[in-house]
């Protein structure tokens, strides 16, 4: 996410605004429980329970549905409607599909400025499994702190029964893993897509047997817990249109499903859609990973809104400055969750808890990670108890846990992320050295070769495995494959800031033309730099991962930070699909070959001292004599299979020459057959299985300039 400019804004005192709300004697009352947290259908009525230590008034709003008016409010009583710090009534003879939020006063900013309460603010409830409003997407009403409206989002009390079927997790292993990352909006939106519903999870559901086909074992969707996409307030320069919060990295509520993923308008279909959509992916044999956001939320700095967290009780979910009370901001979004205090913690292992037992996800990507390791002052913790809780939780015990082992405060953890021999990690060092072998980029070698046998100068000290590694050469934050050869630089004008967003350093190359050319020569060149990267991707240890439309060769024009661009900068045009369906058959046949070879899916590493550790040989252009100097582009890499699999060699020139390789012998009683070469036209560039040609007696073979070639063993 881009990082917003901090200000520090005195939060202005709220007026008491008249009400004229019915008297509470239509529902008879009782004192209610304190646990579950959260709006709790139970026999005879609904429980009320949520959290604050610090406000010393709080009222319980309800709303019939769609209305935006309460029609009835319950002011809790600090002694008997409550227990310890949290308040709690049950409601008698109330359904479910009411809306509900809560209004709470507490101690005055301008007494203590860590406190910002708005006692006129409608919050919603951190429990909440589903909000009202934002039906359609784009329709919700974003607003900031000092205007005299409220924010109509409420919560809503659903009904959570469910036809589960024998719906089971699928337990795939993390080494046997392919993960595709996709935006639930983005997949479907463009009228190309040909689905029923599109930008939806049923649009979604629909492209089943697609992914399918391609093979993939996993959908890492985007965030799709609810968000605010209308807190942005550029404008595109060139059409004026007011742009998105697209990517959805700015959640307002941690359980409910985005309302406006759902096709139907009907309260609570986004949990019944969602929860169909796990169910239809995991008869298809694909888990369903979430990327969660709990590094920061759409509340902001100190000029943001008051949603929920910040009028709740703003020192205990946020970190602050326990003087000025401005916002720490490890995030480059305004405001940091304050995740290690004991509240924020168990409001996230519930979450997280809610997710896999109800909602039957398989696992989680943590955007922003390195921030769950940082103490209530902000301090990386050497033990973080977040961290640990969540790994050592019996709930989530087979459960896939990622960390993008960084955050925007200067924290970098690949390789060093607390572990307890749980977490895997999104592989940023992977992505930019493989960019810079393929570019040609000098003193490369050596690295390509740790990379390929699963980065273990990152992982094997730390006790873990190569499935720790999370490869990828893309994702949603950064460059397509496309663009990655098409582009120098980042062009994201669009965007509205000047192209100050974005990375810098993407160690990207366009192949001698910027952004689009007529140039056959130049597009020749850009296609195989693709295969190269995806070739190795495929053929290195650890768990591959890509990025949806990147077999369809899809562009985002240059631009390298499309988090506000709902358009087609962003969707995905499935005429690629037929245009560049060459590039989906290389994609297709790389992901079946990897699951066809365990071989390339180790569980421990190449070290020799294992029992089932595979047995590589490192080669140049010289069998036996790998070049490890700066100036070497080349490198060859034999895996023996031994009598579990048939031997693979990869050889990559990232040279502008070409270069004759000599080959090591293949296993007793066998020979070579050629599986790749991205130099060569389609169809010849990448052979279904048991369409190989034969290289009987081949000792050399010839790689072309800015190539690769895979071999295996019959």
């Amino acid at each position: 996410m881009p990082k917003k400019k901090q200000q520090n804004i005195p939060f202005p005192e709220q007026p008491v605004k008249k009400r004229k709300i019915p008297k509470a004697n239509f529902y008879k009352t009782s004192r209610g429980k304190a646990l579950p947290l959260g709006a709790s259908l139970q026999r005879g009525g609904i429980n009320f329970s949520v959290f604050s230590r610090h406000a010393n008034d709080v009222i319980l709003t309800l709303f019939k549905p769609n209305s935006d008016e309460p029609f009835m409010e319950f002011r809790l009583d600090p002694d008997t409607n409550r227990t310890g710090d949290v308040w709690h009534i049950f409601v008698h003879e109330l359904e479910h599909n009411i809306e509900y939020g809560y209004r709470m006063d507490g101690p005055l900013f301008r007494e203590n400025p860590v406190f910002r309460y708005d006692r006129n603010a409608v919050l919603i409830d951190p429990y909440s499994k589903a909000l009202s409003g934002d039906i359609a997407y784009g329709s919700s009403l974003h607003l900031s702190a000092g205007t005299d409206k409220l924010f109509h989002r409420h919560s809503i009390v659903m009904e959570s029964a469910f036809d589960w079927e024998d719906d089971h997790p699928l337990n795939i292993h993390l080494a046997d893993s392919v993960i595709y990352e996709l935006h639930v909006r983005g997949y479907t939106r463009h009228e190309s897509s040909g689905v029923k519903y599109p930008g939806t999870f049923r649009g979604l559901t629909e492209k089943i047997p697609y992914l399918k086909e391609l093979g993939v074992t996993a959908v890492e969707l985007i965030p799709v817990m609810e968000f605010e996409e209308n807190d942005n307030p550029n404008r595109n320069p060139y059409t004026g249109e007011q742009l998105k919060n697209y990517w959805g990295y700015h959640s307002i509520s941690f359980f409910s499903p985005k309302a406006s993923y759902a096709s139907s308008t009907a309260a609570g279909m986004q949990i019944r859609e969602f929860k169909s959509m796990v169910k239809a992916f995991h008869k298809a044999g694909i888990e369903v990973i979430l990327d969660v956001v709990f590094n920061h939320t759409a509340e902001g700095n100190e000029n943001g809104p008051t949603l929920s967290f910040r009028g709740i009780d703003n020192p205990v979910y946020y970190m602050v400055d326990p003087v000025t009370g401005e916002y720490l901001n490890f995030s480059g979004c305004g405001n940091t969750l304050n995740c290690n205090h004991p509240v924020v913690r168990d409001l996230i292992i519930d979450c997280l808890r809610y997710w896999v037992t109800e909602m039957h996800v398989d696992g989680f990507r943590f955007d922003l990670a390195s921030i769950l390791g940082r103490g209530t002052d902000g301090n990386v913790l050497s033990n973080p108890p977040l961290l640990e809780r969540i790994a050592a939780d019996p709930v989530l015990a087979r459960v896939k846990l990622i960390a993008e082992a960084w955050d925007a405060g200067g924290l970098y953890q690949v390789g060093t992320f607390p572990n307890w021999g749980r977490w895997a990690e999104w592989n940023g060092k992977f992505r930019d050295d493989i960019r810079r072998v393929v570019k040609s980029d000098p003193g490369m070698i050596s690295t390509l070769a740790t990379r390929l046998v699963g980065s273990p100068d990152l992982y094997f000290v730390s006790g873990r495995a190569p499935h720790h590694s999370i490869n990828f050469i893309t994702c949603h934050d950064g460059f397509t494959l496309y663009d990655l050869v098409s582009y120098n630089q980042k062009h994201n004008e669009a965007n509205g800031e000047q192209n100050r967003d974005g990375a810098d350093a993407n160690f990207s190359w366009n192949c001698g033309a910027e952004g689009p050319t007529d140039d056959p020569v130049v597009s020749r060149l850009r296609e195989r730099q693709m295969k190269n990267m995806i070739t190795i991707l495929f053929m290195a240890q650890g768990v591959p991962m890509i990025l949806a439309g990147d077999e369809m060769g899809r562009t985002q024009l240059g631009n390298n930070n499309a988090y506000c661009q709902d358009n087609g900068i962003s969707w995905l045009n499935w005429d690629l699909l037929n245009t560049n369906a060459h590039l989906y058959r290389f994609f297709r046949e790389l992901i079946r070959f990897r699951k066809d070879h365990p071989l390339l899916r180790s569980k421990v590493f190449y070290t020799g001292h294992h029992e089932k550790a595979p047995v590589v040989t490192w080669h140049g252009v010289k069998r036996y004599q790998p070049d490890w100097s700066e100036e070497s582009r080349c490198l060859g890499m034999h895996l023996i299979g031994g009598k579990q699999d048939n031997d693979i060699y990869i050889a990559v020139n990232a040279h502008w020459e070409d270069r004759y390789f000599e080959l090591p012998d293949p296993s007793e009683k066998s020979f070579w057959r050629l599986f790749i070469d991205t130099f060569q036209n389609p169809p010849h560039d990448i052979y279904e299985k048991g369409k190989e040609p034969g290289l009987q007696g081949l000792r050399k073979i010839y790689v072309k300039q800015r190539s690769v070639i895979v071999l295996v063993s019959d």
